[in-house]
């Protein structure tokens, strides 16, 4: 199951409050376009570990892994597997 809404809305409240769900695209790149600096990316992450219950390690800080709504998804319906497999 996707967490794109949820992804998107915290996003959209912390970095981007011009913007809504429809205008930001999932393949937006958060990090090369500005709007997530390296303070937003600690403050993602912790954002990713307390709202769906994971540890991000630190062979997990790709930023690769939180560049975009896509990516973190996936990033999260990965460790879920891993946590879960």
């Amino acid at each position: 199951m996707s967490n794109t809404a949820t992804i998107k809305q915290f996003l959209i409240e912390e970095f981007l409050p011009d913007l809504t769900q429809d205008q930001l695209a999932d393949d937006q790149d958060l990090l090369s376009s500005g709007a997530i600096d390296s303070l937003g990316l600690l403050k993602l992450i912790a954002w990713v570990e307390d709202r769906f219950g994971l540890a991000v390690d630190d062979t997990d800080l790709d930023p690769n892994n939180f560049r975009s709504v896509t990516a973190i998804d996936a990033f999260v319906a990965n460790a879920r597997q891993g946590v879960s497999g």
